[in-house]
């Protein structure tokens, strides 16, 4: 009996290495697998990626073999910087270069001094979770938040006290939004979505267009602007009252980084000056990863916007929308009345 041949030309194998030529092709992703994670750094610093659902650690490698290694996977999901701010600039830049070419999510990790310095050399265009001195659950929650929207699925880890406290969290976002949409007088802000993403009334994801921060001498001072002083100084004020609870109750009881930095923002833009990530992590009054994690959500809801510092580019500043602005000053005028 004849054998029957099959002549059709078979499917071409993609072998995963190091040694694979690749250009600009990338295996499509496949929804039921896995997202694979390139962790840069030592072993020893290895997240427990068997405690998060439906992520796969491929390599750990150190941060000069990291943008090499990364351009020749066939597909990459998840990228682990550990010690960010000990990876020299022309390899921190080129890593994320390959990073923004794979499109894939970002989990960062460094000190509070380098925050500004790694923050800036991060594209815009990167998911990104940011973690300084974080605990083992602020790393499963980032880690968690890193996967693709697709599998975006989080599953219940451990529902402890830091899980619950991030749903408390996530909550006071919403609260603050709506209050601020009241305050401005627009209903959308209060989560409605439009095209393009964020929400209606505030420009999300733009940049604000270069500030001037100079002061003028103050005997030539206008009206308005001594009284954008005089309400400056009574938000400090109002930060300064809110600090001294601290001394009475447990910090975290009266936890409300949003607010926080609402009014260091407000009272820093009256003050005409900037204000730097790791400052405003400080002016929360939280963890800073957690403060981060509040400045990413308040920036994707287009409430802050992220500057440039046209003095050092290795810096990023961090400012109130027009309209977030708008509604801060509407609220403290009721506040006068």
């Amino acid at each position: 009996m004849e054998q029957m041949i099959d002549m059709r030309p078979a499917k071409p194998v993609f072998p995963l290495g190091l040694n694979e030529t690749r250009t600009a092709w990338s295996a499509p992703r496949d929804e039921g697998a896995p997202a694979r994670l390139l962790f840069v750094g030592c072993d020893a610093a290895c997240p427990d990626v068997d405690r998060v659902a439906g992520v796969r650690l491929v390599a750990a490698v150190p941060s000069m073999r990291a943008a090499g290694h990364l351009r020749a996977m066939i597909a990459a999901d998840i990228l682990w910087i550990a010690g960010a701010e000990a990876i020299e600039s022309e390899t921190f830049s080129d890593l994320m270069a390959a990073a923004a070419e794979r499109q894939c999510g970002l989990v960062c990790e460094t000190t509070l001094a380098a925050l500004d310095r790694v923050a800036a050399a991060v594209p815009d265009a990167l998911r990104t979770q940011w973690l300084v001195d974080a605990d083992p659950a602020e790393r499963l929650v980032a880690l968690a938040a890193a996967r693709p929207s697709a599998r975006l699925a989080v599953h219940d880890i451990s529902r402890d006290e830091a899980m619950e406290r991030i749903d408390r969290l996530q909550d006071e976002v919403a609260r603050i939004s709506r209050l601020l949409g009241e305050l401005a007088g627009q209903p959308g802000l209060a989560g409605a979505p439009r095209p393009g993403g964020g929400i209606v009334g505030y420009d999300a994801g733009v940049r604000a267009p270069t500030r001037d921060f100079s002061v003028m001498p103050r005997s030539f001072e206008p009206e308005e602007r001594t009284r954008d002083r005089q309400r400056a100084k009574a938000v400090r004020h109002m930060l300064r009252q809110r600090r001294m609870r601290e001394q009475y109750f447990a910090a975290d009881l009266f936890a409300d980084p949003a607010w926080d930095m609402l009014l260091d923002l407000y009272a820093a833009r009256l003050e005409r000056q900037p204000v730097s990530v790791s400052s405003l992590c400080i002016a929360a009054a939280v963890p800073a990863t957690t403060a981060l994690r509040w400045i990413k959500t308040m920036t994707d809801a287009g409430i802050f916007l992220r500057e440039a510092d046209p003095q050092d580019g290795r810096r990023i500043f961090i400012a109130l929308s027009d309209g977030a602005n708008e509604a801060m000053a509407r609220y403290f005028e009721a506040l006068d009345e």
